[in-house]
């Protein structure tokens, strides 16, 4: 098949390029505004193949989406463009506005455009497939799981905006017939994520003897899903998922945010020690809370398992064994990140 992804030079864009291109035989059209959290150097080893190509555009740019969808012809559009970070979204939230939704939007009338011109084996055959949060669902107490019918209860700019555009996915596939899929993935982590997110920040702020972060008492929990997972994830449902669908896709690894940082700690006691002998949880330092912090998000992804036969590899543990590893390993990728824009800096912390 030929596959358009949007974002593919960010965190779980590249992820997928990267999957398509060595397990597959697609043909992958990566479309990414790099911004500062798009890096082609992650996506550098799928660059060789003559199954991938670049064009550098904005999801915003509804002409030049436009003109890309009929060119390269897709027979899947994989909607990944997304500014995603809730800190950044606290400190500016217009952006995530453009991106999100008027960005979603340009992509539907590219994409309404072309499926329209297609023969009818075509249009039968094309997917407009929209990646998603579960933030979307709002937050949880102590119990329950978000499903697939859950009402949605956003409760930052960035779930908002998220949310935004998921409806108008919704609202093309019931007006105007676009076969359409939407998935909505609990917390990701992984090799290639940039250091804003807490797993690969909490990392490098081990390895340079600084001070870690955990915002109120570190209880708010999250489902984590290896970024690997999700792509297989994602494989699935552009392959099998029934248009008009949507799927939750979740790890089945719930934790704390201080159990998170503590296991990151305890891994890197094993695989680099402190050289004064002391553990890296001595350098946990509690700071004050996020501005409405959800406590609680925790997914039931029975339906994509039952129905799509897809499951998650990865366990917490071995997945951040890996993760760690990575970032060990990889000086050089997460150096020049860092030297374009973000040094591990608190943020989210500007309110009206």
């Amino acid at each position: 098949m030929r596959i358009l992804v949007t974002g593919g030079a960010g965190f779980i864009g590249s992820a997928l390029v990267r999957h398509l291109v060595s397990q597959s035989s697609h043909q992958v059209l990566n479309v990414d505004a790099l911004t500062y959290a798009g890096n082609l150097s992650s996506v550098a080893g799928a660059a060789d193949s003559s199954q991938y190509a670049f064009a550098h555009a904005d999801v915003r740019d509804t002409a030049a989406m436009t003109r890309l969808v009929a060119d390269f012809a897709p027979d899947i559009v994989t909607h990944l463009a997304a500014e995603s970070h809730v800190d950044r979204s606290i400190d500016g939230p217009g952006a995530f506005v453009t991106t999100n939704v008027v960005g979603t939007f340009g992509v539907l009338e590219a994409v309404l455009c072309y499926w329209r011109g297609l023969s009818a084996e075509g249009k039968t055959r094309f997917r407009l497939h929209h990646i998603s949060t579960d933030e979307v669902f709002g937050s949880l107490g102590s119990e329950g799981h978000f499903v697939e019918s859950t009402p949605y209860d956003p409760r930052s700019p960035y779930s908002a905006s998220k949310a935004a555009s998921d409806m108008l996915v919704r609202a093309w596939h019931h007006t105007y017939g676009l076969p359409t899929l939407i998935t909505n993935c609990s917390n990701n982590y992984g090799p290639y994520q940039l250091p804003e997110k807490l797993i690969p920040l909490v990392i490098l702020k081990c390895l340079r003897g600084e001070p870690l972060p955990v915002y109120g008492t570190g209880a708010n929990v999250r489902d984590w899903l290896h970024v690997d997972d999700h792509v297989r994830a994602l494989e699935r449902v552009f392959e099998r998922g029934t248009p008009g669908e949507s799927y939750i896709i979740g790890g089945r690894s719930e934790r704390s945010n201080l159990s998170v940082v503590q296991t990151i700690c305890d891994t890197l006691d094993r695989l680099r020690p402190r050289p004064d002998g002391r553990s890296y949880r001595d350098q946990i330092r509690f700071v004050p809370d996020r501005p409405g912090h959800d406590q609680r998000y925790a997914v039931d992804c029975s339906k994509i398992e039952r129905e799509l036969g897809w499951a998650p590899h990865y366990d917490f543990e071995q997945g951040i064994e890996q993760t760690v590893r990575w970032y060990c390993d990889n000086a050089r990728w997460w150096s020049a990140v860092s030297a374009h824009g973000y040094s591990g800096e608190r943020l989210g912390l500007k309110v009206a």
